[in-house]
């Protein structure tokens, strides 16, 4: 376990206060995640208040959090760790109501040395939102705290701009860090990395050398029990809003003038505004066979399990450079891909048959998976007599180098951020509210679910969709196993 000294906390003393204290996101990532800041001397000191609908005392809140962190840790922990840090945790019922809140935090507050600053951490579902904000408000807990919030961030326009309007009568933009789980990942960073920091890519990332992007993000997840949710959201507002069109923009921004929050938020909202609005026709809806047969799920449900799209971004980098994104529940494998294909050389040296270009493009893959991995694929010469050409790669794995043991978990890191006021990896309500109005002539007439098979890649129509071009996924060629 690496107590990682060189990364002094630059952070005041943390008060955090857990909406949603006892739900699913809070057991799986929330409770572990912040116990392993805590001991792993990366984060300032800490005193957590959990807050949720259920009546549960002290000590009930602690078991949950001691099983939770059981479960999902991804540390060595001991026992005993885990419940000395228990210990220090303490429960508010909402019932309770801001007096209650407001005297848990002054209680933990004392705990800790120097300015303890707040950070409140919304893990609750967007209807619930804003009743949270307003309990704040009562509890006299805004000035200086930080607020993070999960999405949805709204269904359209108009709700994302009435959402925003609603939470900055109490917290400024400032202070306000919509998650993206996906950008707290290595691999999503590795990106920005990769692209600026290497003479041999920076000068060929754009349409002179760069074909198409591919970003695929399968799930064989099913519902899970969470049609209440699924149901009026779908893949499209769940998965590509939120998750893919953010990736996107890490793969297309500009050089950003520092590796500041304030000047990468520009470049990224740039791509926003270069985003051509979504062709329904350039879109692919599935819904898997049996999803209509899921509790809680409507019988006629237009819902869509799958997605598939083409975006364009109209700027001078990437104009006639083809995006496609597509995501979608129980298909074939889970896995975070985003893949850049090269534009090909001409064939007129080689001979019929000699293999050119029958793999199709060379292509830059990023795997985004917590095993981050990086590989490069390329045509070479087939050992022995004649002119024969097999498509080869060179490969990276994080989990190579020596300091994989400093990778934090999406969550982790992205509470950090948040407490050091770092909005690199977070989302604006302008890149928000700007993404809904890409979106608009989609949600205003999206094209029919077509079915599909559990275990399959989606409908056939993706295949149409992309045509001249191939999905990358499934890989000809699987990765090699690390060393």
């Amino acid at each position: 376990m690496h107590s990682s000294d060189h990364a002094a906390p630059d952070a005041a003393p943390h008060v955090v206060v857990l909406f949603g204290a006892t739900g699913d996101l809070a057991r799986r990532k929330l409770l572990p995640g912040l116990f392993h800041l805590s001991r792993s001397k990366l984060a300032p000191q800490l005193r957590i208040v959990g807050t949720s609908l259920d009546e549960l005392d002290d000590d009930t809140f602690r078991k949950i959090a001691v099983a939770a962190c059981e479960q999902s840790s991804h540390g060595a922990a001991s026992a005993d760790e885990t419940r000395n840090w228990a210990e220090n945790l303490t429960y508010v019922a909402q019932s309770g109501g801001a007096a209650a809140l407001a005297a848990a935090v002054r209680t933990q507050s004392a705990q800790l040395e120097g300015e303890p600053q707040l950070l409140h951490y919304l893990s609750v579902p967007p209807a619930a939102a804003i009743p949270a904000i307003r309990m704040l408000e009562q509890a006299n807990l805004v000035d200086g705290a930080a607020v993070v919030m999960e999405k949805p961030f709204g269904t359209d326009l108009a709700s994302a701009v009435e959402l925003n309007a609603s939470i900055h009568q109490t917290f400024d933009e400032s202070q306000i860090f919509r998650i993206d789980h996906f950008l707290g990942k290595e691999a999503a960073q590795n990106i920005l990395a990769f692209r600026f920091a290497n003479g041999l890519f920076e000068p060929i990332w754009n349409r002179t050398f760069i074909d198409h992007v591919q970003i695929d993000i399968p799930e064989k997840l099913s519902l899970e029990g969470r049609a209440a949710f699924y149901e009026p959201t779908g893949a499209f507002k769940d998965m590509v809003v939120t998750h893919l069109f953010q990736v996107l923009a890490f793969v297309a921004m500009e050089a950003p003038t520092e590796l500041a929050s304030d000047a990468i938020g520009v470049e990224k909202n740039k791509v926003f505004r270069s985003m051509v609005p979504l062709d329904p026709r350039n879109v692919v809806r599935g819904q898997y066979r049996g999803y209509r047969d899921e509790p809680g799920v409507a019988p006629d449900s237009d819902t869509e399990t799958f997605i598939a799209l083409k975006c364009e971004i109209d700027n001078w980098r990437w104009a006639g450079v083809p995006f496609y994104l597509r995501t979608g529940k129980c298909l074939a494998e889970g896995q975070r891909i985003i893949s850049i294909a090269f534009r090909e050389p001409p064939r007129s040296m080689f001979p019929a048959g000699s293999g050119v270009g029958a793999h199709g493009p060379d292509h830059l893959t990023f795997d985004l998976a917590d095993q981050a991995k990086l590989s490069l694929s390329f045509y070479g010469k087939r050992p022995g007599p004649g002119m024969k050409l097999d498509k080869h790669s060179l490969q990276f794995q994080m989990a190579d180098t020596e300091t994989a043991g400093d990778v934090l978990e999406a969550y982790e890191r992205l509470i950090l951020d948040a407490m050091r006021g770092d909005h690199t990896l977070y989302t604006a309500s302008q890149g928000i509210e700007r993404l809904w109005r890409v979106s608009a002539p989609l949600l205003d007439d999206p094209p029919p679910v077509r079915g599909y098979d559990i275990g399959s890649w989606g409908p056939n129509a993706v295949h149409q969709l992309i045509a001249p071009h191939a999905w990358r996924l499934p890989f000809d060629r699987v990765w090699r196993a690390g060393r």
